[in-house]
């Protein structure tokens, strides 16, 4: 079969994009603080840029027989060619975009597909399984679990739904857009899900490892950003694909989205068996594979560090009487991981997953009887305008934080102001929308500043209640 022109190779990627990727990266977080994602606007602009590089549409030969496609959408889909068929891990959002996908493929193997495998139930790795099967019924894996990725909580669908949107970006002008931090910003979105294909073969709890069209496959239950995960390993081609548990990004150990607590410990605990195997290739469940049996062992070796090393920082604390506030001020990564390319905080962030662990580990209550039964916010928003010398006052000094860049105390203070009868609400709207600019702006955090310039965007349109929500 001949390449097409969204052919590469992943010696090319790793040798050269790869290389220019790291140093860049490496050489524009030097001016970043550590534990913060928020820098001066260019750099935070040019680090976005750059993390582009990670998703950069093309199949990627990662072994001799195994191909993976990125950037045909927001996750990746990869392909084995064995003796009699082929086998499809992960398939993205919808049908179109999995089309495309399998066209590409279709220049390495014109085989039948034997299997199909979801690493997990998200929707963009399930929704295009009908483009790649055609007339054939192959068999479908996944865990016992399956479908259980976003806990229990379809009670609360509607607001998560609304800050899904916010979270990638999805309403933003191309001016706006920048990526989704693990994941291109342009995507085909409109077909979700009416590609999936049920499972018709449940993995086991204990893991499975078989044969499926002459290719030895092991299937390795990893609950870590889902409960319902699995690595997939190829001991002859030593090859991981990690799924969601593993990406080029710190982790999203939160999603901003909301979602159900994820077991912070089980996710290191995952990444850490993969990084046993010493994997010569590891695919992620989105972005660049890392290839070199050193670079892929060290790199998931780093992430399961990563993740414990939050975590148990944030256990320390909360055993020390500290709140979730302080302590997401305080956790960082250790000193040896901070200058990792793979763990820089373009979609989670570690801020984000101390506040998770320490509601996932005693809930909302910080154990301070101030916070027990705290003033309702109107009412605290009346002491505030007394406090600073009336309502003209408060208000001035939430224009002069705006004035002085001073962004987040600038949307506080709007916070204020907006619940106050006789302020000037419009005025404060007029700054928490300006602060909120301000702060997407010198966001490297893709979900942070895409939530920012979404809920601007909300806020200026007037699609957000008078006390916006």
């Amino acid at each position: 079969m001949s390449k097409n022109r969204f052919s590469f190779d992943l010696s090319r990627f790793t040798l050269c994009a790869a290389k220019a990727w790291l140093l860049g990266i490496v050489a524009l977080t030097a001016t970043v603080a550590h534990g913060q994602t928020q820098t001066d606007p260019d750099t935070a602009l040019r680090m976005l840029n750059a993390q582009q590089q990670q998703f950069e549409k093309g199949v990627i030969q990662v072994a001799d027989n195994v191909f993976t496609a990125v950037g045909f959408h927001g996750a990746n889909t990869s392909m084995i060619v064995g003796t009699d068929g082929v086998i499809i891990i992960d398939t993205l959002f919808g049908p179109s975009s999995a089309a495309d996908a399998a066209e590409a493929f279709r220049q390495y193997s014109d085989k039948p597909v034997k299997a199909i495998i979801y690493t997990h139930s998200h929707g963009d790795h399930i929704g295009g399984a009908s483009s790649f099967v055609g007339n054939a019924k192959p068999d479908i894996y996944a865990t016992e679990s399956f479908g259980s990725a976003e806990g229990v909580n379809k009670a609360v669908d509607p607001i998560k739904q609304k800050r899904n949107v916010r979270q990638f970006g999805r309403k933003l002008s191309p001016a706006e857009s920048t990526n989704r931090g693990v994941a291109p910003a342009g995507t085909k979105d409109g077909d979700r899900g009416e590609g999936f294909l049920p499972p018709t073969v449940t993995v086991p709890n204990s893991g499975l490892k078989t044969t499926i069209a002459g290719i030895d496959i092991e299937f390795h239950i990893s609950p870590g950003e889902t409960d319902d995960a699995m690595f997939i390993w190829l001991p002859s081609e030593k090859v991981l694909f990690a799924g969601d548990n593993f990406y080029n990004s710190f982790p999203n150990l939160y999603a901003i989205r909301g979602t159900a607590y994820r077991d912070v410990l089980n996710w290191s605990e995952s990444v850490g068996k993969m990084a046993a195997l010493n994997p010569h290739v590891v695919v992620p469940g989105h972005t660049m594979p890392i290839a070199g049996e050193a670079a892929a062992t060290a790199a998931l070796q780093d992430y399961s560090d990563a993740i414990r090393s939050v975590y148990d920082q944030t256990v320390r604390g909360i055993n020390a009487g500290k709140g979730p506030d302080q302590l997401a001020h305080e956790v960082e990564l250790p000193e040896h991981l901070q200058d990792k390319p793979y763990l820089i905080q373009f979609y989670g962030t570690v801020p984000h997953a101390v506040r998770a662990i320490y509601c996932g580990l005693l809930g909302w209550y910080d154990g301070n009887p101030t916070t027990l039964n705290p003033l309702e916010p109107k009412i605290k928003a009346k002491k505030m305008a007394q406090l600073a010398g009336g309502t003209a006052e408060l208000t001035a000094q939430m224009e002069s934080a705006l004035e002085k860049q001073d962004y987040q105390w600038a949307l506080e203070l709007s916070d204020h102001v907006k619940w106050l009868d006789d302020a000037d609400r419009k005025l404060a709207r007029k700054t928490k929308i300006a602060a909120l600019r301000g702060l997407a702006a010198r966001e490297y955090n893709a979900p942070n500043r895409n939530y920012y310039l979404s809920y601007a965007n909300e806020l200026e349109s007037g699609q957000l209640s008078n006390v916006w929500f």
